[in-house]
């Protein structure tokens, strides 16, 4: 059974970090802190664990304004993938986005995992940025109000 919470003690934010690292950053020799931006202090964060507390995958929420929220620095360990942590992380994140009075939540998807938001109710609209020089993204968003 998963195990979803906020990151609370150093040690849990330090997992956090660093997994967002290792899977989003490191692969592409992104230096230590790159994970981090400055919405991380203002911004909900979900962690996924297993029973024996292992973390699993991370994902971010933070408000663009008050009727726009933002997803970013999804992650999954690669050896959970296709397990339903990302799936655990999404709805939360919509949880936490409804219960803020958010509309529509938007986000850029890295190419590769487009397909995963799609099921989801995301919809695509149009490139994103391309990171490192080589990581091309989709902007993907979701209207939250045409789910009443």
């Amino acid at each position: 059974m998963l195990q979803i919470s906020k990151p609370e003690t150093p040690e849990q934010w330090g997992e956090y970090f660093d997994l967002r690292w290792r899977i989003l950053r490191a692969p592409w020799d992104q230096p230590r802190g790159s994970e981090k931006d400055e919405f991380d202090e203002i911004a909900d964060h979900v962690a996924v664990r297993d029973q024996e507390g292992r973390l699993l995958g991370v994902g971010r929420l933070h408000l663009n304004n008050e009727k726009e929220a933002q997803i970013r620095y999804m992650a999954t360990e690669e050896d959970c993938r296709g397990l339903g942590v990302g799936q655990a992380i999404i709805i939360k994140l919509e949880e936490l986005a409804r219960a803020r009075g958010v509309e529509r939540i938007m986000l850029n998807a890295r190419n590769n995992v487009v397909g995963f938001y799609l099921r989801f109710g995301y919809a695509v609209t149009g490139p994103g940025p391309t990171l490192f020089g080589k990581v091309k993204h989709s902007k993907m968003e979701k209207r939250l109000q045409d789910e009443k």
